[in-house]
């Protein structure tokens, strides 16, 4: 499809309130508290809406044409309407081969499925401006007839020799009409004896037009252009010499006989929409609503390219691996604004809470904000389970099995499948999940059984990253920790059985343990005081969570600790416990002595061992 140049209504570029302000925050697992906008204020109709996406089989779906196919199914279903397809495929000179196919696909994994069109059928087809040739011809002859529209006969050779003339004196193109008088009689005739034509519009006028976003607009040109050489007109073209309609009257005919109540497309068409309602009026038809939406540009302004590989939704699908729900999100807020709490929708919510509150400026697309989305829908979907749940941990196994054989497996998996071993570990770093590919590197730790672990460094102690100077040091921060305290710590860990290996036992078992004990210096009994005793046990659970990641992990980011646990299993996660014992092993013996928690006095006592503790 031919897009017309854009920039006559370019405005400032903007940024939605969402991005100026920072990212909204999500609560995983929970739908938002959707708010449904104001009809009144809106712009909504009354009415059922029927809209429709008309795509060309002359490239591949992009991202700024999914935002257009997106608000007009969103306002379809946000009144209860019908969404239709309808390919434009009359410029055959241009058409991809597989362009059209691509087209369904994409459209159906985004979720826009539509009410009518091809391979779905309607009341109104053929959905495929190829196929309704003969409307086109007969509309054609309509407007010829009532005095709207006339044959042109002129030659190629003079329509570009008055161009050049009209060129070379400065003056605005135009058609002279020498056409326009022919009678009906030489018309037919000349047509019938097979000389060549085209059918152009007698252009009365191009009245304004009341748009859904920019309200009333439109150029407001006059019906001729007079200047000292001769007098010319607009007079578009609509019935090509080969017979095939211009992409001005296909529309406009299908859009009537389809009965389209509202047209949503982008600000590049509206140049051309005065001439659009100028031929529903030659017609006799009510034109549509129609809504423009912004350009979407880049940081520094500039129109982003259909051209461009990076916004074509194969690069977002198959490249990236961005959920559908995610990318359909991110393309419902460029230039959409809404006023709920949190920007995360699926597509379901979109369709309760859509409106036509679309700025009037060019959208800027930050991408760091679909990252951002992409994260927020995978914990959704590890909250919530269910297909998207099941999918996404299908695509981490199929990446999985991309890079680890069977062989490599095996004794990680033991006795459970691969998906039942990536669903928890999907639950566990949803908020990290970018795409099937970066998951399992970065988690990679937890598909092999060695790891290659740098030298154990501690913590840094408290006093060293402490800012605050008028704050008084804490005796705690003079005391290292003994590496034993540690060992000890995870040798009670692995006490726990395979019963009882999960991940509410581990947090339990680590956050009950007393660590105010492995500072206690030989001989000494008790800490100075209970404030100091808690400055203690904190910085051991520091050091101590530091050293179960290196020890697990190989110091790794990822799951919590307790997940980590449990995911692993207690066989590889003992075998992991007892490598890193003996790479940090003291030599000669340790410098100072860990003491145990202190003997526990009441049945109260033995919270710290969990599943653990003896029963009365």
């Amino acid at each position: 499809m031919r897009r017309p140049q854009a920039g006559l209504f370019a405005r400032r570029s903007w940024v939605c309130t969402q991005c100026r302000a920072g990212y909204s925050s999500v609560t995983p697992g929970k739908a938002s508290n959707l708010r449904a906008g104001s009809k009144t204020k809106t712009n909504l109709p009354d009415s059922p809406a029927r809209t429709r996406f008309a795509p060309s089989p002359t490239g591949y779906l992009h991202l700024g044409s999914l935002r257009t196919a997106l608000f007009n199914y969103l306002l379809a279903k946000r009144t209860g309407g019908q969404f239709l397809l309808r390919i434009e495929d009359t410029d055959q000179k241009r058409t991809i081969p597989d362009a059209e196919q691509r087209l369904y696909d994409d459209l159906q994994w985004a979720g826009l499925h539509w009410d009518e069109g091809p391979n779905v059928g309607g009341p109104y087809g053929p959905y495929r401006q190829s196929e309704r040739t003969q409307f086109y011809h007969n509309h054609a002859d309509d407007l010829i007839r009532n005095g709207h529209a006339y044959r042109c006969f002129c030659s190629s050779e003079r329509l570009d020799a008055h161009a050049r003339h009209r060129s070379q004196a400065g003056l605005a193109p135009g058609y002279d009409r020498t056409c326009a008088d022919i009678s009906e009689a030489e018309s037919m005739d000349r047509k019938t004896k097979g000389e060549s034509f085209v059918v152009r519009l007698k252009v009365d006028g191009y009245p304004m037009f009341n748009d859904l976003v920019y309200g009333k607009t439109g150029q407001s040109r006059s019906n001729n252009k007079l200047d000292l050489i001769d007098r010319v007109y607009d007079d578009p073209i609509l019935l090509k010499s080969d017979g095939h309609p211009t992409y001005h009257l296909a529309n406009v005919v299908d859009d009537h006989l389809m009965k389209i109540t509202h047209v949503v497309r982008g600000t590049e068409w509206m140049p051309s929409t005065p001439m659009h309602v100028a031929l529903y009026n030659a017609f006799g038809w009510t034109p549509p609503r129609f809504g423009h939406v912004p350009l979407l540009v880049d940081q520094s302004g500039q129109k982003l390219s259909k051209r461009n590989a990076d916004i074509d939704l194969s690069s977002f699908k198959d490249k990236q691996g961005i959920f559908p729900e995610a990318l359909a999100n991110f393309a419902a807020l460029l230039g959409w604004s809404h006023t709920q709490k949190s920007d995360i929708f699926s597509l379901e919510e979109l369709e309760q809470i859509f409106n036509l509150k679309i700025t009037k400026g060019n959208t800027i697309v930050a991408f760091e904000k679909l990252g951002f989305l992409q994260k927020a829908h995978a914990q959704r979907f590890a909250a919530n389970g269910g297909p998207s749940f099941d999918k996404t941990v299908s695509w981490i196994a199929s990446a999985v099995q991309e890079t680890y054989s069977p062989e490599q497996l095996a004794p990680i998996l033991q006795n459970r499948s691969l998906t039942d071993y990536i669903a928890p570990l999907f639950r566990a770093d949803a908020k990290s999940y970018t795409n099937a590919q970066e998951f399992v590197q970065r988690n990679s730790t937890f598909f092999t059984t060695t790891l290659d672990r740098s030298p154990y460094t501690p913590v840094a102690s408290s006093s060293t990253n402490n800012n605050k100077k008028d704050k008084p040091a804490s005796p705690a921060n003079d005391l290292p920790i003994p590496i034993t305290a540690l060992h000890t710590a995870a040798a009670t860990l692995c006490l726990v059985p395979k019963a009882h290996w999960t991940i509410d036992t581990h947090r339990f078992n680590i956050s009950s343990y007393d660590g105010s004990g492995s500072f206690i210096e030989d001989g000494a009994e008790t800490l100075p005081d209970e404030s100091t005793r808690v400055a203690h046990d904190k910085r051991f659970k520091k050091e101590l969570y530091h050293y179960l990641r290196w020890a697990l992990s190989g110091g790794a980011p990822g799951p919590g600790i307790p997940e980590t646990l449990e995911i692993l299993g207690r066989d590889l996660s003992v075998q992991r416990l007892q490598e890193a014992k003996q790479l940090t092993a003291p030599a000669g013996g340790p410098t100072r002595r860990a003491k145990p928690p202190s003997k526990p006095k009441t049945q109260d006592d033995l919270t710290w061992m969990g599943s653990l503790a003896p029963r009365s």
